[in-house]
């Protein structure tokens, strides 16, 4: 089922509902040999603000730094298998400086990774814009799920009614 009554701001807070406990996101970017990588990092933001943001910590002196810096396009992807819910987020990774809100974002976790604080030299702090976001978040049971996909199989008709599929546009 797809939510086309649904506002903007109402998809824009089912998308941050969908993706604030997980927290763990497989951060996408394009190398310079043209490949895709991802990793894991840890969203670091509590909420999305009016900047409609992402934002990481992440070290100058890896390679997904070095990706940012050359091509600036990145996907983030979440998913949390335990509650059927998925978000893929599409937007533009830029570098900040902004001591402040380092100081707001930081944590104990932050901490074993960085460990001298939020003035560590190798620290990057990395904000990334949403300009998209598609989300999928399955209300079935799982076994309603493989009946519908059974019955799908033998009716030859996509399965239907599963759960909520959004997009989110952001406007800039």
């Amino acid at each position: 089922m797809t939510d086309h009554a649904a506002t903007d701001a109402e998809r824009r807070a089912k998308l941050w509902s969908l993706i604030k406990d997980i927290r763990i996101g497989l951060f996408t970017t394009q190398h310079s040999n043209g490949h895709l990588h991802s990793r894991p990092m840890t969203l670091q933001n509590q909420d999305l603000h009016e900047d409609e943001s992402l934002w990481f910590f992440m070290s100058r002196s890896g390679d997904p730094f070095e990706d940012v810096v050359a091509s600036p396009q990145v996907n983030v992807a979440f998913a949390n298998r335990d509650d059927d819910t998925y978000v893929s987020v599409s937007g533009t990774a830029t570098l900040s400086e902004d001591r402040a809100k380092r100081k707001e974002l930081w944590s104990k976790a932050a901490q074993a990774w960085f460990p001298q604080g939020v003035d560590d030299p190798d620290l990057a702090l990395v904000q990334v814009r949403i300009s998209h976001a598609s989300y999928w978040d399955v209300k079935a049971s799982k076994l309603m799920q493989l009946y519908a996909m059974a019955k799908s199989a033998v009716t030859g008709k996509p399965p239907a009614d599963l759960g909520e599929t959004g997009k989110v546009r952001m406007d800039r």
